[in-house]
Formats: structure tokens, C-alpha cells, sequence
């Protein structure tokens, strides 16, 4: 039975940052990182983007090429998933039956896309967007595909959408809400993506509800909505959340449910076992101390870095401020902190021009930025969410005025 001191479950941005961030910390013991596809750690989010558009080659998106994992003798055990896991015995068992030991677990497995729970999920022309298989599934049908369905009106969603109608298909997009990013973004920012994509051509339906999936000779040819109208597709995205790959940790005891919880140096409640990014439920200082799950790069990699520290014998609780991109046309919002129980919007500047920034207030006190190719109010804005900074509305409200200038002095 093959033993390490450290073993990774999941080859995505936390398990490959974690192996980097052990090296990093002088972690000297042997590292595996177990992952369930054959590819070496990649980036995840261009493959609704430059990948799928083809402006980025699969290299450009690897994190590291081989050499470097060599150098640094990490082991990757490719095309396997752990199935099973023995916390007495530190010990796990791999899809392939096989035994494997280890001294501590990094559990960053992120999750599965969650699918709709109706009839013809089987049809080809289905997709979900988490995997280089899936978006070069996508890339091979695009030639016979000239109608697509998009299922899920949020930033995933309406990537695929902004690439697809560069490539001159015929897209809807079908959100269940009364408007797009409705559970991450106030309305003014949903509102400005939702003009945006129409007037790229893409036809957006809210408030829709999907019946089931209709298809022939085993294909997908089109969505049938609640009213009983269809809509004729040749390929089908969905792209309505993840559900967290944690059954393995939850059977073998852990606590958890919508992910697995873990502690502020992302200890799971499981001896020498730690999770991390999409599946790592934690209470997050942006949140007013709220136990949350995020889903973003940001998150991987901090709590990557927290958790290697802490194995290295470095005790640094984390507190990240969070922080998301989005690239949609020629448009980039990147945002930062978390608007989570926000009770007011300002919004800096004139949507119309396409340059400006929603700021989210909860009591006065700024929590998070949306800013819509407006870098500066970004990287300005950060001081602010940290500081939980309660400025002048008004000087807020002005584009002309600084926010690194309303901090206080």
C-alpha cells in the first residue's frame, strides 16, 4: 500500500495550490494529488471563455506544466477518485479498489454541476461546463449547432452565451428568476448584463421554468417550458450551480451537508483531514461571520495557502477578502467583497457609457464593489471593504471623486 505524508483529493486550483503552497512553506514530506482527470491541474474559468472560444491552447490554461510538479516531487495520480475514506486508519480507497495511506488529507474535490431534475437529462446535446471534456464536447457539436439553450441566466451562463453569439449561433437564455446574476448582483448590475446580451442578439427569458427535455434518435432537439411552449435546440447548457463532492467525507463522519464544515484553518471536524474552495463550508469575516460555501478561484487558492501553512506548523487563520471576474463581450466586472445582506446600491457612474460600479452598503458600511470595466474603483475599493469604511453617499455617488480619497485619513 502506497503511502504519503500529505495526500490532495482533487487536481483543480485548491489541490494544485495547496502542493505549491506546501513547497513553499519548506513542507519536506511526500505529497500525491489525486485527481479524476487524466489533464494536469488547469484553470477552470476559461473554459466558458477564451478555451471554449478558442483564443486560449489547453497549454496556456494548465497552472503548471509537468516539469514543475516533477521538480518539486508531487506525485499526480491521475484518472482516479477516492470512493472511500477510513479517518482511524488514515487510509483511502481509490475507484480502482486500491488502498492508499496517508499522514493528513486536503480534501478539494469542488463539485459535480448540478443538473435539472426532469425528464430527457440523458440526451446527448446536454451540457454541463466544469471539465476540459465537457467544454471540448461542446467545441466539436458547435459546426452542426446553430440554436443553443442556456440554462441558468449567471456568470456561467452568460459567458457561454457571450462566446457563443461571437460564433453567430442562436442563443436564449433561460433564467427561473425575475432577472439574471439575481443571487449574486443587485438589480442595476442585472439589468445592464440583461440589455447587454440583447442587444448582442441573445434572447433572454425570465421567470421561465422548464418542463423537460425533448429529443430524437437520442439527441436533444429542443426545451419544453412550463406552458408547454418548446424551444427548439440543438445543444442544451445548463449551468445552475455545483453540488459539493464531499459523500466520502460526510459517510466517513464529517460534518457537513451543503459541503463539508470546516474550522478557520480549514480543519473539517475529522482528525488530519482539511477542505477547502467550492466544497469547504466556512464562516467567512465578509459575511458578518456567516457560514458559507464560495465558489471562485480566490477561495481555492487562500484557503490552499491556510491550510498548507497550517500543516507546515504556521497558524494563519483565514480571512481573504473575496473576490470575483467575469468576461462577457468586451466587458470585465470584477468584484470585490461580498454583497451578501446588502441594504442599499449606489451606483457610480452611467451604466450607459459601460464604465461604472455598483457599491453595496449594509447600515452605511461599504461590503462589496461590481465594477464594470472600471479598474480603479476595484483596486480602490478593496480599502474600503476592509476598513468596513461608512463614506459620504454622496462623494460615492460621484465618479470624478477617488474612493481611495473617502477612507478616512
Amino acid at each position: 500500500m502506497a503511502h504519503y505524508d500529505v495526500v490532495i483529493v482533487g487536481a483543480g486550483h485548491g489541490g494544485a495550490q495547496a502542493a505549491i503552497a506546501l513547497r513553499q512553506n519548506k513542507f519536506e514530506g511526500s505529497i500525491a494529488v489525486i485527481g479524476d482527470e487524466p489533464e494536469l491541474p488547469y484553470e477552470r474559468p476559461p473554459l466558458s471563455k477564451e478555451y471554449f472560444s478558442g483564443e486560449k491552447s489547453f497549454e496556456r490554461i494548465l497552472i503548471r506544466p509537468a516539469s514543475f510538479w516533477a521538480e518539486r516531487n508531487v506525485e499526480m495520480i491521475l484518472k482516479y477518485r477516492v470512493v472511500t475514506v477510513h479517518p482511524d486508519q488514515h487510509q483511502i480507497i481509490l475507484s480502482d479498489g486500491s488502498l492508499m495511506g496517508y499522514g493528513k488529507l486536503i480534501w478539494a474535490t469542488g463539485g459535480a454541476p448540478r443538473q435539472l431534475p426532469c425528464a430527457g437529462n440523458h440526451f446527448a446535446g446536454i451540457h454541463g461546463v466544469r471539465t476540459r471534456a465537457d467544454a471540448d464536447r461542446m467545441t466539436s457539436q458547435l459546426h452542426a449547432t446553430d440554436r443553443v439553450v442556456v440554462i441558468g441566466g449567471g456568470y456561467i451562463g452568460l459567458e457561454a452565451a457571450a462566446v457563443l453569439s461571437k460564433f453567430n449561433k442562436h442563443v436564449t437564455v433561460l433564467e427561473a428568476l425575475d432577472r439574471v446574476l439575481a443571487r449574486v448582483a443587485g438589480e442595476a448590475l442585472s439589468r445592464f448584463y440583461e440589455a447587454e446580451h440583447r442587444a448582442h442578439g441573445v434572447d433572454v427569458h425570465l421567470n421561465a421554468q422548464v418542463d423537460c427535455f425533448v429529443g430524437k434518435d437520442n439527441h436533444v432537439t429542443g426545451v419544453q417550458l412550463r406552458d408547454g411552449s418548446i424551444l427548439p435546440a440543438e445543444m442544451v447548457i445548463v449551468g445552475i450551480g455545483i453540488i459539493p463532492a464531499v459523500e466520502p467525507l460526510l459517510a466517513a463522519g464529517a460534518a457537513g451537508g451543503n459541503g463539508v464544515d470546516v474550522d478557520e484553518y480549514c480543519q473539517t471536524s475529522l482528525p488530519y483531514i482539511y477542505a477547502i474552495g467550492d466544497c469547504a463550508m466556512h464562516a467567512n469575516d465578509f459575511a458578518d461571520g456567516a457560514r458559507i460555501r464560495l465558489e471562485s478561484v480566490q477561495n481555492a487558492n487562500d484557503q490552499a495557502n491556510t491550510a498548507a501553512k497550517h500543516i507546515a506548523g504556521i497558524g494563519e487563520p483565514y480571512h481573504a477578502v473575496p473576490w470575483f471576474w467575469s468576461n462577457q463581450y468586451d466587458l470585465r466586472l470584477q468584484t470585490m467583497g461580498l454583497s451578501i445582506g446588502y441594504d442599499e446600491t449606489i451606483v457610480r457612474g452611467d451604466p450607459a457609457n459601460r464604465s461604472f460600479s455598483v457599491v453595496y452598503l449594509k447600515e452605511g458600511r461599504v461590503l462589496a464593489l461590481d465594477c464594470v470595466n472600471a479598474v480603479k474603483d476595484y483596486v480602490q475599493g478593496k480599502a474600503l471593504v476592509v476598513g468596513g469604511i461608512k463614506p459620504d453617499k454622496a462623494s460615492v455617488a460621484d465618479p470624478e471623486i477617488p474612493l481611495k480619497s473617502l477612507l478616512p485619513a
